[in-house]
């Protein structure tokens, strides 16, 4: 049977962010210890993703957009406007700094946001590589398509389909359409899968998992689309010791954690190029 995930839902003003991970029940799938869905929202003229530079330790981003655009800076010296359907593959290893915000075309009119946010933690043998950005255009990504199925493979490997990313554990992350009564082969059985719908509804083995849900799927679970929909599938193989998250920093080692937070509150962390007259600092609790 699937298990069903419940987001905690932050509202940080002008949009809201549905964090499917970390969970309560479900701390990681496969490498992926964070997950966040970003709106739907609509944004007047003048608002919109303001997110000042940040650090990251021992992970990679993906930031994967369904509507919408985020301009992206870092400290590699990367500047560049994410689309959807686009891949941001962003290696923080021993240390980035990065900030997302908007071009001034998007943002000087009403414009809308869908998007997902995840964070793969590298395993202990890579958590200190040299930081490394990679960015893949929507039309360059996998695809396989039969019927009224669309799949689109984001990274990783699923579907006899390989991502030219170079990723540090076997994952998938996977974006299907998919219409009324199709049936969707779940991906890598012997790895752990989360699917997420960002519109519609599916049936997994009698429980119904509707638009806005999350759930773990079982390595035998069977996917029935009851309306058009769209779904994204994320996993990987089962990590047997989970990685500290604590802020923005990945890390087995909790020393190597303080250290980073020392290292930011002191401005040790390379600055976003471009992008260097503010920054979130490191939070009090």
């Amino acid at each position: 049977m699937p298990k069903v995930l419940i987001p905690k839902v932050t509202d940080l003003g002008e949009f809201s962010v549905s964090r499917v991970l970390p969970n309560p029940v479900q701390r990681m799938v496969g490498p992926f210890v964070f997950f966040d869905h970003m709106g739907p929202v609509k944004f007047d003229a003048g608002a919109g993703v303001n997110v000042r530079p940040h650090p990251h330790i021992g992970l990679a981003t993906v930031t994967y957009l369904l509507e919408g655009r985020i301009l992206h800076r870092d400290s590699l010296g990367n500047c560049l406007e994410i689309c959807p359907g686009d891949v941001n593959w962003m290696v923080a290893g021993r240390g980035v700094t990065h900030s997302e915000r908007e071009s001034i075309e998007v943002r000087s009119k009403p414009h809308s946001l869908n998007g997902l946010q995840c964070w793969v933690a590298l395993p202990r043998e890579h958590a200190e590589v040299e930081p490394n950005f990679l960015h893949v255009a929507h039309n360059e990504l996998p695809h396989k398509i039969y019927d009224e199925v669309t799949i689109r493979l984001v990274v990783g490997e699923a579907y006899g389909m390989q991502s030219s990313i170079k990723t540090f554990s076997p994952m998938f992350m996977v974006d299907i359409l998919a219409g009324k009564g199709e049936h969707i082969e779940r991906p890598n059985p012997e790895h752990e899968c989360l699917v997420y719908v960002a519109e519609g509804g599916i049936n997994v083995d009698g429980v119904v998992v509707g638009e806005g849900a999350t759930a773990m799927l079982p390595a035998a679970g069977n996917i029935t689309v009851l309306r058009y929909s769209r779904l994204v599938l994320l996993g990987g193989e089962p990590w047997v010791d989970a990685p500290h998250l604590e802020w923005n920093f990945v890390s087995f080692d909790r020393d190597r954690i303080e250290q980073a937070k020392r290292d930011w509150e002191a401005g040790q962390f390379p600055p976003v190029i471009g992008d260097t007259d503010e920054f979130i600092p490191l939070p009090d609790d």
